[in-house]
């Protein structure tokens, strides 16, 4: 069961690759934008590239490209939040059969799957697996590349510093066969050190047309028929707004959604009460995973706002709802960091009174 394509950033995929044609494309990269635009996707399309050794790359027929498309490439190694593993320090060969595990469960979704929950990370012993992956010649291609999504769930934990260090400096200075590839849709959460050594491109939301293929493909309409996503093409497109992965967030993007609305509703609502009311509802726990969530559907809702106000010639109405989604992904920065959601909920619900009214 292969991935599904790529649909959409036919700029970003045509500048990667004259870059990586030219020898001039960075040893780290940050691939960061909105959640559900493609960013992991569109890192193993690069991966796929860099592992083809024919002309046009990637030609999508050689060795490489079948084992890069079907994930098994023994040079092409990709990390991303799990749960923490039992034992607290467990060996690396059990990290890496948990990620294999993991990579075969999202292979059998043909790579289409929900935002990990706020309680998985990327800790230090992945980290430590990641650097001595790194040390070792690769395997069949002429390169190795290191895809880790959701990079800010890396977590710091004391007595780690030496594999922290460890990551910085291949980060810094990877091998000359050595491709590091960062995805991240809360850049700011970030530790500075890590950011500072990659170089960033930013991947923008998908454009219409490039959604309605997406939501076209037969396997990804047959997985979301599965779901409580409605049928209706349009429906789905307006849906998705511009981010389609995030469709596949299943009852927990219901429940995301149904949260964002309230609070919108509450920073509209006349009375300071009712904001105040809905900031104490967000719980002072969380601020990874499912608040975070709620955030990022709160920028979707008032996108579709913009976009409809717009539509309908109201200028005035679209910059009140464009300022409100800064506001909140200022806020999302914030809940990179170890802040309670109430107080962040808080304030944001201030901000947006005043941008809504």
């Amino acid at each position: 069961m292969p991935l599904v394509p790529l649909y959409g950033h036919e700029d970003i995929k045509t500048r990667l690759s004259q870059s990586a044609e030219a020898g001039t494309l960075p040893a780290s990269l940050l691939l960061h934008g909105p959640r559900g635009v493609g960013k992991q996707r569109l890192a193993l399309w690069l991966a796929q590239l860099l592992l083809c050794e024919n002309e046009p790359r990637p030609c999508g027929k050689c060795r490489n490209c079948e084992y890069a498309t079907n994930l098994t490439h023994p040079d092409l190694h990709w990390y991303f939040p799990r749960p923490r593993l039992k034992d607290a320090d467990p060996d690396l060969e059990d990290v890496r059969d948990d990620y294999r595990e993991a990579i075969s469960e999202r292979m059998g979704s043909n790579g289409l799957y929900p935002s990990p929950p706020g309680n998985e990370g990327i800790y230090v012993a992945t980290v430590r697996a990641i650097v001595q992956e790194a040390s070792m010649s690769p395997a069949i291609a002429k390169r190795k590349v290191f895809i880790i999504g959701d990079a800010e769930r890396m977590v710091s934990q004391e007595g780690s510093d030496q594999a922290a260090n460890a990551f910085l400096k291949l980060l810094e200075e990877p091998s000359e066969k050595t491709t590091i590839i960062l995805t991240s849709s809360e850049p700011g959460a970030l530790l500075p050190t890590v950011r500072s050594r990659a170089v960033s491109v930013r991947v923008p939301f998908l454009t219409d047309a490039a959604v309605r293929e997406f939501l076209a493909d037969p396997v990804v309409s047959a997985a979301l028929d599965k779901t409580s996503v409605p049928k209706s093409i349009n429906e789905r497109v307006q849906l998705a707004a511009s981010a389609p992965g995030t469709l596949f967030g299943g009852e927990a993007r219901g429940k995301a959604m149904a949260s964002a609305r309230k609070l919108i509703d509450a920073a509209t609502a006349p009375n300071a009460s009712t904001r105040h009311a809905a900031a104490l509802a967000v719980g002072a726990a969380g601020a990874r995973g499912a608040f975070t969530d709620i955030l990022d559907s709160m920028i979707i809702i008032l996108g579709e706002r913009m976009r409809a106000a717009l539509h309908d010639g109201n200028q005035e109405r679209a910059v009140a709802a464009s300022r409100a989604a800064e506001a909140v992904g200022q806020a999302k920065v914030k809940a990179g960091g170890n802040v309670n959601p109430q107080l962040i909920t808080s304030s944001l619900l201030r901000d947006l009174s005043m941008a809504l009214k």
